[in-house]
């Protein structure tokens, strides 16, 4: 059996998946080199190809319909609005994930954008190594409130961190029940509710086509609350956001996905005041990065051996 690896981020940081790929006799094909792919690009790359490993790679119905062998498409990662599900059903072709194989490495990744932002931790070590020694009041984070977009994995791993920092936590879902939030000490709002009410805001729901938070809710955030993203960049309003930021309605926002990546940097949003920005770097961590590419692995070998997936994605 053979995989044809696209993204440069499986194996990256752990041995793992690599040496489990020899455990089940899968060879691997890297075909990493200018990723993301796309177009014919991606279709000369995995032409003949039964089985193919994507990060960001556009898996579109053009790619399928010119790669008649493809059998499974294996997601490093939980997001798949990179690949066609329509297309690839029409095809015959399995697509799998790795959900939560990244959910406790995206949630240390928004607790540290959350500690970050509440206490001016990147203004003050600026001011500090500009030679100035300046008072920075912040927010304490007990007894503040903690809004939750998204309560699937990431959004629980969340929820279970920020409640040892004292703080009171809601949360949306357009897809989990509001008793099975409720069960984990959560109270379940609307998404109105949750955006109008907190102190600080964060986003772990999948993108769609328009920006979950317009200006409108922005607008509706609390003066001085702080919005975190370590999602997808297209969940938010980029112009609405620099707005708040630029008027003081948002103390900060700390964003680890953009609407276009990388983002221009001498665009209008790196150059927002109270942004901390990082490079989508919220599932690179060893223990991540072992999980994603070794479930990954797996999954190709069920699917290629005619057996049911543990991650299948419809």
């Amino acid at each position: 059996m053979r995989l044809t690896v696209l993204t440069p981020s499986f194996g990256s940081y752990s041995d793992s998946p690599s040496a489990r790929s020899a455990q089940l006799d899968i060879e691997l094909d890297y075909r990493t080199e200018n990723h993301p792919k796309s177009g014919q690009n991606l279709i000369e790359e995995i032409s003949g190809a039964e089985a193919v490993l994507v990060g960001l790679d556009r898996m579109d119905a053009e790619v399928f319909a010119a790669c008649p062998g493809l059998k499974v498409v294996a997601k490093h990662g939980a997001g798949v609005d990179n690949i066609d599900l329509a297309a690839a059903a029409e095809a015959g072709v399995t697509v799998v994930n790795t959900p939560g194989a990244n959910a406790e490495s995206v949630a240390d990744l928004t607790l540290g954008f959350l500690i970050m932002g509440a206490r001016k931790i990147r203004t003050a070590e600026s001011s500090l190594r500009d030679g100035r020694w300046e008072v920075f009041f912040g927010s304490q984070l007990s007894g503040k409130r903690l809004g939750i977009l998204g309560f699937g994995r990431i959004g629980r791993a969340v929820a279970e961190r920020a409640t040892g920092f004292g703080l009171r936590i809601a949360a949306y879902d357009p897809y989990v029940p509001d008793d099975a939030i409720a069960e984990a000490g959560v109270e379940p709002r609307s998404l109105t509710e949750v955006v109008a009410e907190s102190d600080f805001l964060t986003l772990h729901l999948p993108g769609g086509q328009e920006p979950l938070l317009s200006a409108e809710l922005i607008d509706s955030m609390p003066q001085g609350a702080g919005l975190i993203n370590a999602a997808r960049g297209g969940l938010i309003d980029e112009n609405a956001l620099i707005s708040a930021l630029e008027s003081g309605r948002l103390s900060f926002a700390a964003l680890d996905a953009f609407a276009t990546e990388p983002p221009p940097a001498d665009g209008p949003l790196m150059h927002a005041p109270n942004l901390i920005a990082t490079p989508h770097i919220g599932a690179y961590s060893d223990i991540a990065n072992a999980n994603m590419g070794s479930w990954a692995v797996e999954d190709v070998v069920r699917v290629l051996q005619g057996e049911d997936p543990r991650f299948p994605v419809s």
